[in-house]
C-alpha cells in the first residue's frame, strides 16, 4: 500500500517536473535564437517575443493538452471504450465546424468575435456530435461499429468545414485554414486568460467526480448500489468532456490522438487506473505530450512550421495501435 502511494506520488511529481521543463523549453527555444542568459534577460525585462508570443503559446500547449487528455479519459469512461477520444468520435470535428461557420458569418457581417463566443460555438458543435454518437451507441451494440460511426461523423464535419473554408476568402479569416489544421500559433494573452478560467474549473469538477467515476467503471449496477446517480453522472461526463474539447478546438483547432494516447500512457506509468490519481496524471501527461509535439512542430523544419496534429498523429497513432492489439489479445487496457 505504501509502495503504491509512493509510486503514485513519484509519477505525479515526475510529470509535474516534465511539464515545467517543456514549458521552459517552449519559452526559451524558438526560431529567434538566443542564448540562455539572453533569453532569461529578455523574459525578465518583459520582452515582446517572450511574453506576447512564446509564453502564451507555451501556456496554451500545457492547458489545452491537459484538457484534451481529460476529455478523452471521460469519453473512454462514458463509452467503456479504450480508444474513444474527442478526435476519433468526431467531437472535435463538430466543434471545428461550428467555430468555422461562426468565424465566416462574423467576418461577413464585419463583427469581431470574442473568445467566449468561440468557446460557446465550439461547445454547441461538440455537444451535437456527442448527441449523435450517443444516439448511435443505443442502436449499435459493437464498440468497433461505434468508433467507425464516430469517424464517419468526423469526416462529414471536416468535409463541411473544408467546403465552407474554400469559399471563405475574406481577409479577416486568412488564418482560418491554418487553424482548421490545428495550431497553437497566434495564441495571445487574452485567449490564455479565458483558457486559464475554463480548463482548470472543468478539470477540478472532473477531479471531484473521482469517486463516482471509480464506481461507474466497475459497472452501472455496482455504481447504483454504491449510491451513484448514474444518469446525472453520465450527463456530467458528457458535458465536461464536450466543454474541454470545445475549449481546445476554439483556440487551437482540432488536435488529434492526444485524447486517446495520453490517458493510456499515464495509466501504464501509474500501473493502475484509480481516478483520483489518474485524472491529475492525465492532465499533466496531456500537457507534456502537446508541449513536446509543439516544440517539434516549431523547430523540426524551421522556419516552416508543421501543424500540431501532424506531430501528435505521428506519436499518438502508434499508442492507439498498441492499445487495439492489446485489446485483441484480451489483455487489460
Amino acid at each position: 500500500m505504501r509502495y503504491a502511494r509512493f509510486k503514485t506520488a513519484a509519477v505525479l511529481g515526475g510529470l509535474f517536473a516534465l511539464a515545467l521543463l517543456f514549458f521552459g523549453l517552449n519559452v526559451f527555444i524558438g526560431s529567434a535564437k538566443f542564448s540562455f542568459g539572453e533569453a532569461a534577460a529578455r523574459l525578465l525585462s518583459g520582452d515582446a517575443i517572450m511574453w506576447k508570443i512564446r509564453a502564451p503559446r507555451a501556456m496554451a500547449a500545457l492547458l489545452l493538452g491537459g484538457a484534451l487528455a481529460l476529455s478523452g479519459y471521460l469519453l473512454q469512461v462514458f463509452f467503456h471504450n479504450p480508444i474513444a477520444g474527442p478526435f476519433v468520435l468526431g467531437v472535435s470535428s463538430g466543434a471545428k465546424l461550428a467555430v468555422a461557420l461562426l468565424m465566416i458569418t462574423a467576418a461577413a457581417a464585419g463583427r469581431t468575435l470574442t473568445s467566449v463566443s468561440m468557446v460557446g460555438a465550439a461547445f454547441a458543435g461538440s455537444m451535437l456530435s456527442l448527441g449523435l454518437i450517443l444516439l448511435i451507441s443505443q442502436r449499435v451494440g459493437r464498440v468497433s461499429l461505434l468508433v467507425v460511426c464516430g469517424v464517419m461523423i468526423g469526416y462529414i464535419c471536416s468535409a463541411a468545414t473544408d467546403f465552407a473554408v474554400t469559399f471563405a476568402d475574406d481577409a479577416d479569416i486568412v488564418n482560418l485554414r491554418s487553424w482548421s489544421m490545428g495550431s497553437f500559433s497566434g495564441t495571445d494573452i487574452d485567449s490564455v486568460a479565458v483558457m486559464a478560467v475554463i480548463v482548470p474549473a472543468a478539470s477540478i469538477c472532473v477531479f471531484l467526480l473521482s469517486k463516482p467515476i471509480g464506481a461507474y467503471r466497475l459497472g452501472e449496477g455496482y455504481a447504483k448500489s454504491s449510491g451513484v446517480r448514474v444518469g446525472l453522472l453520465r450527463a456530467a461526463l458528457m458535458t465536461l468532456s464536450g466543454l474541454l474539447a470545445a475549449c481546445v478546438t476554439a483556440f487551437a483547432g482540432p488536435v488529434s490522438f492526444v485524447g486517446i494516447a495520453a490517458p493510456h500512457i499515464v495509466r501504464l506509468l501509474l500501473g493502475g487506473s484509480k481516478p483520483a490519481s489518474l485524472i491529475p496524471a492525465c492532465f499533466l501527461g496531456g500537457g507534456i505530450f502537446c508541449s513536446a509535439c509543439d516544440l517539434i512542430a516549431r523547430l523540426a523544419f524551421a522556419p516552416t512550421e508543421l501543424s500540431i496534429s501532424t506531430v501528435t498523429a505521428i506519436f499518438g497513432a502508434p499508442v492507439v495501435i498498441a492499445v487495439m492489439l492489446r485489446r485483441k489479445r484480451g489483455e487489460a487496457v
